[in-house]
């Protein structure tokens, strides 16, 4: 699984940089919308394949061997899919302490002639809802089906993913990701006590780092919160990927007791994804001219015409509860260790699965 700890680490940060100029506040799961495109990347080939692959992360990271295995993927692609396999069913395994789940749809139009190969890939490595809807003579009606689904999926959090007209006649697969997740502090906040927290102050950008584990400690938001009350840019322009894991590896943090004060907030956002994904390095999939799909049909005509993304987060005393869904259309300075972290100022934050090192959600709060 660190191949795709690494590479959702990668994918987080190459966004977060596409989106960073946008709106004040962000936030949205690395994890929905590379699950998203994953399945869109077991139907790719040629170029628009190898820059879906680019665009995720796992060229670099699953580099290891191009051999050819029996059916129609290599072993690098084989690689891919079997970790969004294997974290789709860490998501998936029941535990008391958290609500945690990830759901992936397939909605395909009727009679259109779906490889086998796809269908059954899709079903095997994204445990795949697919579904078969009539787009040419009821796309509002699958419009519907479809968003009822997500909304299903994330307890309510994310409603109308695509909106009215958004799926046209024209529309012939429409592959959606799910992420719910809502748990409760492990310490819950109370002003009046000291909450026991990881703490860690880094030389190289001035900044905190904190983890707030949930109960279960199966699951943690980590805070970055720069020294200054204007470091934020800084901070955004100073991080990478292997400042991140290090910053907020097991051995690079101390256990210590200190006051601990979070702002309540509640974000939802909604993103428009094919600008930014063209930006990181994914351009044939959006143009009808140099797009191939033909790992999911003989039909040559497919193109990616949408890729939506939408999330909400809230912060309370008691915990978390967070939901994003992606849907894609085819057609530090060191010092004096103090026991105050006050988030009073722009931060970045994460919720990350320890077990995996996968995170799920990422996001800015510059006004809560």
């Amino acid at each position: 699984m660190h191949l795709l700890a690494e590479a959702t680490t990668k994918f987080t940060l190459e966004l977060y940089r596409q989106l960073r100029e946008t709106e004040e506040n962000i936030f949205y799961s690395p994890i929905s919308i590379m699950t998203a495109l994953g399945m869109l990347q077991l139907g790719a080939k040629g170029n628009t394949r190898q820059q879906i692959e680019k665009v995720l992360q796992f060229n670099g990271a699953t580099k290891k061997t191009t051999k050819k295995s029996p059916g129609c993927h290599d072993e690098t692609s084989e690689n891919v899919h079997d970790q969004f396999q294997k974290l789709m069913t860490q998501l998936n395994k029941s535990h008391g302490a958290y609500d945690l789940k990830a759901a992936n749809g397939i909605y395909g139009a009727k009679k259109f002639p779906f490889l086998q190969e796809f269908l059954e890939d899709i079903r095997k490595f994204y445990q795949a809802n697919v579904e078969s809807l009539d787009f040419v003579h009821a796309a509002e009606e699958s419009e519907k089906k479809i968003n009822s689904w997500v909304e299903s999926q994330t307890n309510g959090k994310i409603k109308d993913l695509f909106p009215n007209g958004s799926l046209s006649s024209s529309t012939v697969l429409v592959l959606v990701n799910a992420v719910y997740f809502k748990g409760q502090w492990d310490h819950k906040f109370d002003e009046k006590h000291t909450i026991e927290g990881k703490f860690w102050l880094n030389k190289d950008v001035q900044a905190k780092i904190v983890e707030i584990p949930y109960k279960g400690k199966e699951l943690s938001m980590f805070i970055l919160l720069p020294n200054e009350i204007d470091g934020l840019k800084k901070l955004e322009d100073n991080i990478t990927t292997d400042k991140l894991i290090e910053w907020t590896s097991p051995q690079n943090m101390n256990m210590i007791e200190l006051y601990l004060s979070l702002p309540r907030f509640k974000v939802e956002e909604k993103y428009d994804l094919p600008a930014p994904l063209e930006h990181m390095g994914m351009v044939d999939a959006f143009s009808a001219q140099n797009a191939d799909f033909s790992g999911i049909s003989d039909n040559h005509d497919l193109v990616v015409s949408k890729v939506l993304h939408k999330s909400f987060v809230e912060v309370n005393e008691e915990g978390t509860e967070a939901a994003a869904a992606t849907g894609v259309e085819v057609s530090l300075t060191s010092a004096l260790i103090t026991e105050d972290f006050s988030c009073d100022h722009p931060f970045l934050f994460f919720i990350k699965q320890n077990k995996t090192n996968t995170i799920l959600f990422f996001g800015r709060m510059c006004s809560p």
